[in-house]
């Protein structure tokens, strides 16, 4: 007698737990994240400019975020000094809103801290209001705008900053956020 079993949830499922593995990317990544960009920036970035980021390890950290084996999300930082920077993060738009790129934040915020990093900044387009307010959790005020930053459309960009990453007042920040951000488990 065959056991019925309940049919199996996709990733985008939002009614399933998404168990997240966040691992350094890696050239056999690129592919997946290129089908990412290509899905949310009109002027995605290519895979000569994901080489040339990923193999600067001194200075650069960008992991991606994966369901099973598929990629679903991932994130750049640029550390110089005692000043970071968030390259990019993007998320695949089947997952939004299950936490994805609070996690990818977290690890290059904690990796920025890791280094020395005092301060980060990014930009991010004026009109998203859901990517400005993680930023807001995550210490980042807006300090001004740059003009048609978006060239392909034309759009401004917010430019914001978190400062004093290296404070207790900072560590306690990362640790409230990290209580709201679990980390699902796979079910057994």
């Amino acid at each position: 007698m065959a056991t019925l079993h309940p049919p199996r949830r996709e990733v985008g499922d939002p009614r399933s737990p998404l168990v997240i593995d966040l691992q350094p990317m890696r050239r056999r990544h690129i592919p997946q994240v290129l089908e990412i960009e290509r899905q949310v920036y009109p002027r995605p970035w290519t895979m000569t400019l994901f080489l040339s980021e990923i193999v600067q390890r001194s200075t650069r950290f960008y992991i991606v975020a994966r369901v099973r084996r598929r990629v679903v999300g991932y994130a750049g930082l640029m550390v110089f000094g005692d000043e970071a920077h968030v390259t990019n993060i993007a998320v695949d738009p089947g997952v939004h809103r299950r936490k994805v790129a609070s996690r990818l934040l977290f690890a290059v915020i904690t990796e920025a801290r890791r280094r020395g990093a005092t301060a980060c900044t990014l930009e991010v387009r004026v009109a998203n209001h859901a990517a400005q307010a993680l930023y807001h959790q995550f210490g980042f005020a807006p300090v001004g705008i740059r003009k048609n930053y978006y060239a392909e459309t034309g759009e401004d960009a917010l430019i914001m900053w978190a400062e004093g990453l290296q404070t207790p007042a900072y560590a306690e920040r990362l640790a409230g956020l990290a209580a709201r951000i679990p980390e699902p488990r796979e079910a057994v």
